[in-house]
């Protein structure tokens, strides 16, 4: 199976560890669609990544997300339900890493496709400023 090259707006499958599980002392998380939002220059060793999860609950309380269009789950293999990126907390990682796990469905494949690049500047800019308000929760991998 061939890692992809991390490119922001990838949506892969991903171990993703939230912030309230780390705080209780778990160190692995559950396989589910990630959005990539940043990664470090390639010729950096260890290369670096930030993911955003992306959940069917809709958000509540301090967290923040930003709804996937259903065209957009479709199009990139995303079941029908309601969908959200968190933008309001993230995952720092390696890439790659050993998190990743194959997309259900594409044998052979870690990533469903590519959010839009409109749908991907809105939540890139989402999570930017909640991350300059210090408001955005992460845990380092």
């Amino acid at each position: 199976m061939a890692i992809p090259e991390p490119k922001p707006g990838l949506v892969l499958r991903y171990d993703y560890l939230w912030t309230h599980e780390a705080a209780a002392g778990q160190d692995q998380g559950k396989d589910r669609p990630a959005c990539l939002v940043a990664a470090t220059d390639a010729l950096v060793r260890p290369r670096h990544v930030v993911v955003l999860p992306i959940t069917h609950t809709p958000p509540s309380g301090d967290a923040i997300g930003i709804e996937i269009p259903l065209r957009v789950r479709q199009a990139i293999g995303l079941d029908d339900a309601p969908s959200w990126v968190i933008v309001s907390e993230h995952n720092i990682d390696e890439w790659p890493n050993g998190g990743l796990s194959p997309a259900p469905g594409r044998q052979g494949a870690f990533s469903y496709g590519f959010i839009p690049p409109g749908l991907f500047a809105q939540i890139r800019a989402s999570f930017l400023e909640l991350a300059k308000q210090m408001k955005s929760g992460a845990v380092r991998r």
